[in-house]
């Protein structure tokens, strides 16, 4: 017998070893992601990832500028500890609170978000940055008002679509628009009022989100796509700056000290960190070449310190985050938590991929944050009790409560415990 058939033999065996061994791999990853508890611990883990990224690329991005203008480095990135410390808690309770109450909240939510809203706009009261009126200064603290809104979209319309699917009015297309497209259009006319075309189509976004989730036909949806593609357009042109935003955009050739600058330097940080980046600290975009280096453009400073390997854990962090909320949004039963689900989810991933975006060049910048890692509370904490209220969902999935139950109590409750403070 020739050694040939027995080496065909010998290799025919290793092969199919291997392909044993990468299908019960594959098995094995499948398994973990069919678990109850699978979108809970994404969505915890993602979120808690992002914000201690955050917290560290703030302190780097703002360092230089910070020291230059307040004579300390640790100015932006105390106050964006801070602002965490007021946001994790309130994730804590948003994720502790029953589906009720979360209905309970979204008519005073929209309402208060309305008056903020307004009172942006009172001359004296409203502050304007970057050609935008966005803040209401009561001078020991300023807030953003468009943040909350956006919370205030998603848990009035999920409410307000959730009840009319109960009463069976969603049959008639004009039961699926009114009061949906009126409120909408209130909230996107306060904020453009202010100029701020960035939230503007976040709230689009989720407006679109919450008419594709309750199963709007394919005329009226792409009729409200087509519409709100017109009304950006018609925003971008009436305003002059966000026309040279876009027309710098659409012109690589354009003046590279004008309209174009922020761009180039985000992409030339984004460039110069290569595979591995500079180094932690190490950028050399925030010394006064990227304006906005902490918030808008924060994006660059990762690509520039930690190269791209570190841009690519943020876009796989915001992935996995997307996916839990889908998940989320498939599993459960609820309609009012299946739309608030996916509108939380379309808000935080098409905001994200809004920012990114602009930072790499294949989309005019439109100045709005990158969820949990920009710097800024009035972003910050509606967005954490966002996750908060989609981790509240995730324990309301087929299986989630008996897998909490089999877990045993954690360790704020095994604290209380020793202390004698815990329930009986």
């Amino acid at each position: 017998m020739s050694a040939e058939p027995v080496e065909r033999t010998a290799d025919a065996t290793e092969q199919a070893g291997w392909t044993a061994s990468a299908r019960s791999q594959t098995a094995a990853v499948v398994g973990l992601l069919d678990r109850p508890l699978t979108s809970y611990y994404l969505v915890l883990g993602c979120t808690m990832m992002l914000l201690g990224l955050g917290l560290t690329m703030v302190l780097s991005a703002s360092s230089v500028s910070q020291l230059q203008k307040t004579g300390s480095a640790f100015t932006l990135v105390q106050k964006q500890a801070m602002w965490m410390a007021l946001g994790l808690p309130a994730m804590w309770v948003a994720a502790r609170l029953q589906v009720k109450a979360f209905r309970a909240l979204a008519y005073p939510l929209l309402l208060l978000s309305a008056i903020a809203l307004s009172m942006a706009l009172i001359p004296g009261l409203g502050r304007e940055a970057g050609g935008a009126t966005r803040w209401i200064d009561f001078g020991f603290v300023q807030l953003q008002p468009s943040e909350p809104a956006k919370l205030a979209l998603v848990l009035w319309g999920a409410d307000l679509l959730a009840r009319k699917e109960k009463l069976k009015l969603l049959t008639d297309w004009r039961q699926l628009l009114v009061p949906l497209l009126p409120a909408t259009g209130v909230l996107v006319l306060l904020v453009m009022f202010g100029s701020d075309l960035g939230t503007t189509l976040v709230l689009l976004t989720i407006f679109l989100a919450l008419l594709w989730v309750i199963g709007a036909p394919g005329r009226l949806f792409l009729g409200m796509s087509g519409l709100i593609c017109l009304l950006v357009a018609i925003l971008i042109v009436v305003e002059p700056y966000r026309m040279r935003r876009l027309t710098g955009f659409l012109d690589p050739s354009g003046d590279p000290l004008g309209d174009r600058y922020q761009g180039m330097q985000g992409l030339y940080a984004v460039a110069t960190g290569g595979w591995f980046g500079t180094g932690l600290g190490e950028s050399r975009a925030k010394w006064d070449y990227l304006p906005h280096a902490e918030t808008d453009f924060i994006f660059a400073i990762i690509g520039e310190e930690l190269g791209l390997i570190g841009t690519l854990v943020v876009l796989g962090l915001f992935g996995l985050l997307a996916y839990a909320g889908l998940r989320i949004a498939r599993r459960v039963k609820d309609p009012f938590m299946r739309l608030a689900a996916s509108g939380a989810t379309a808000w935080l991933v098409v905001q994200a991929i809004v920012n990114i975006g602009a930072v790499i060049g294949v989309l005019p910048i439109t100045g709005i944050p990158l969820p949990l890692v920009s710097y800024g509370g009035s972003a910050l904490i509606p967005t954490l009790i966002a996750l908060g209220m989609l981790l509240a969902f995730a324990k309301r999935e087929p299986g989630a409560r008996q897998a909490l139950a089999a877990r045993g109590p954690g360790p704020a409750s095994r604290a209380l415990s020793w202390l004698g403070l815990a329930r009986r």
